[in-house]
């Protein structure tokens, strides 16, 4: 299962306000900090206001910060809001012209029972737990730290 850049990025955003509820947050704050342009990261934090997850205060003194506590967001729910389909493959998207296995594939009722235990997993977490989870990783003024990933060269490259 892979998520889309824009959940991905509604879920930075909402962990970077819960870690900094205490004052109110930029979109070119959070943008600058993950690395997002602002101009994709304004849809997102459009979205989140509509869905009622942030508040956004316009003006100079204005802001980000979340429109609910950080336990009642619930990370399955975000994830189902901002993500366009959940095809795992093309026999799921019912436009398609149809599969010539079907009637004697498993495959779309395997791939359906993961992406319910997937979603099942994303259910159980609020931003709260997320939060919670990332208390490790904290800089200063309690901003989340922006997350380095390595990766190993393949053999043979």
């Amino acid at each position: 299962m892979r998520l889309t850049s824009y959940t991905d990025y509604a879920l930075r955003t909402l962990m970077f306000l819960a870690a900094n509820q205490d004052r109110l947050v930029t979109i070119q704050e959070i943008a600058d900090t993950h690395g997002i342009a602002k101009n994709h990261l304004s849809k997102v934090v459009h979205q989140l206001g509509q869905l009622g997850y942030i508040d956004t205060l316009r003006g100079r003194s204005g802001g980000l910060r979340l429109g609910r506590e950080p336990a009642d967001i619930n990370i399955g729910a975000v994830v189902r809001q901002t993500e366009n389909d959940f095809f795992m493959a093309a026999c799921f998207d019912t436009a398609s012209a149809g599969c010539i296995y079907a009637g004697q594939c498993s495959l779309q009722g395997t791939l359906s029972a993961a992406t319910h235990a997937f979603l099942a997993v994303l259910d159980g977490a609020t931003l709260d737990s997320m939060l919670a989870a990332s208390q490790s990783k904290k800089g200063p003024r309690g901003a989340v730290k922006a997350v380095q990933m390595h990766f190993k060269a393949p053999k043979g490259a």
